[in-house]
C-alpha cells in the first residue's frame, strides 16, 4: 500500500457507490475540495467488508478524510450487519414519560453503544444526536424524534450526547434549527413551516441552547421559514450567522443536508448550491446521492478558489477520541435493553 499523500482538506463531503473503491472515486477521493466520505447502507455489507473500506479512505490522505454515517437507530441506521439494532429515540421519551431517570440513563447508554460499534467499523462519527421536536403533522420525523416536548428533547439529547463522548465520539446535532413541525420530506420537495421566529426560538431551538457547548458540530434542515426568511437556513446567513453563532453561541462545525436533496433544489444548479451554502455559513457541504453532482460541484469549486477554504480545522475538531476507560460493550447493550425493556 502506497503512503498516505500528505494535503489539507477540503469542504465537501460525499459518497461511493460501493462496498469497495473503484478507480474513478480513489481519483476523486483526491480532489483537494474533498475532506470526507458519507456511508450508506449500500456501501455496508458486513463488518469486516467495512473496515476494510473504511481503512482504504483512511489510508488514502494524510491527515486523512473523515468518514461519516447515519446510526440514529429505528428506521435510520446504515449500519444494520453485526451490530445492535438500535431502537429510534422516540423509545427514549417514552421510557421518559414512564420515570425521567430511566429515560436518560437509556439514552445515555444508547449513545454510548452507538458510538462504540460505529467506531468498531473504523468509521469516526454519526450524525447524531436527532434534535427536532416531534408534531403530530411530521411522519417524516416521526420516531426519529425524541420527543414532542422541547424541554424533554433537550434533556434526553444531552443525555444522548454524553454517552458518545463517554466513548470519545464528536456530537452532531440535526436538523437546525428544526424539521419537526412540517409534512414534508426534503428529499423530495422543500417543506414549509410558515411559524414565527418566536415559536422557533421558544421551541426547536431550546436543545440547541442547552447542548451549544457539547455540541461539535449541527447539521442544517432545507426547511423555508417564509416567515423569517426567503432562504432555507442551509442558504442563510440570517439562521447560520445571527441565530446560530451569535444568539446561540455556537462555535463548532456546521454542516448542510446533502444538497443533492430536492429541498435544497431552490440553490439553483450544483454549483451554485455548494457555493451558496459555503458562503451563507456552512463549513462543509454534503453532496451525497449523485456522483455526478459531486463532480460538478468540485469543477465549480476548482473555478471559484477564493469562494471556500482549506477546512482542516473542521474536521480535526470532529476527530474521535476514543476513552481508555470505556466500558465494556457487552454491558452497555446489555443495560440498554434491560432499560427498554421497562417499556414494555
Amino acid at each position: 500500500m502506497s503512503a498516505a499523500k500528505a494535503m489539507d482538506l477540503g469542504p465537501v463531503m460525499c459518497s461511493v457507490s460501493g462496498t469497495e473503491l473503484a478507480a474513478d472515486e480513489r481519483e476523486r477521493l483526491m480532489h483537494p475540495a474533498i475532506g470526507g466520505v458519507v456511508l450508506f447502507a449500500d456501501n455496508c455489507q458486513s463488518l469486516e467488508q467495512i473496515r476494510h473500506l473504511t481503512q482504504d479512505i483512511h489510508s488514502l490522505r494524510s491527515p486523512s478524510l473523515l468518514i461519516a454515517v447515519d446510526q440514529e437507530g429505528g428506521r435510520v441506521q446504515r449500519i444494520k450487519c453485526d451490530v445492535t439494532q438500535l431502537p429510534p429515540q422516540a423509545h427514549y421519551g417514552e421510557l421518559y414519560d414512564m420515570n425521567p431517570d430511566t429515560g436518560n440513563d437509556a439514552a445515555e447508554a444508547g449513545g454510548c453503544l452507538m458510538a462504540l460499534e460505529v467506531f468498531g467499523a473504523g468509521i469516526d462519527i454519526s450524525f447524531s444526536p436527532v434534535l427536532d421536536v416531534a408534531s403530530v403533522q411530521s411522519k417524516v420525523i416521526g420516531d426519529r424524534a425524541f420527543h414532542s416536548d422541547a424541554h424533554v428533547v433537550s434533556e434526553l439529547a444531552e443525555s444522548w450526547t454524553r454517552g458518545m463522548q463517554k466513548a470519545g465520539m464528536k456530537a452532531v446535532g440535526k436538523h437546525f434549527p428544526g424539521h419537526g413541525h412540517v409534512t414534508e420530506d426534503s428529499h423530495f420537495e422543500v417543506p414549509e413551516d410558515n411559524r414565527s421566529i418566536q415559536q422557533v426560538l421558544g421551541c426547536d431551538l431550546l436543545p440547541y441552547r442547552r447542548l451549544s457547548q457539547r455540541l461539535s458540530a449541527v447539521m442544517t434542515a432545507h426547511v423555508l421559514y417564509g416567515q423569517i426568511t426567503s432562504a432555507i437556513p442551509t442558504y442563510s446567513s440570517f439562521w447560520l450567522e445571527h441565530i446560530l453563532r451569535e444568539v446561540l453561541v455556537f462555535h463548532g462545525v456546521v454542516f448542510s443536508d446533502d444538497l443533492s436533496m430536492s429541498g435544497a433544489a431552490e440553490g439553483g444548479d450544483m454549483e451554485t448550491r455548494v457555493l451558496t451554502a459555503l458562503m451563507s455559513g456552512c463549513n462543509i457541504a454534503l453532496i451525497c446521492q449523485s456522483l455526478d453532482d459531486t463532480d460538478r460541484a468540485l469543477e465549480a469549486m476548482e473555478k471559484n478558489t477564493n469562494a471556500w477554504q482549506k477546512s482542516n480545522w473542521c474536521y480535526e475538531n470532529l476527530r474521535p477520541e476514543p476513552s481508555q476507560d470505556a466500558e465494556d460493550i457487552n454491558e452497555i447493550r446489555n443495560a440498554l435493553f434491560s432499560l427498554i425493556e421497562k417499556r414494555a
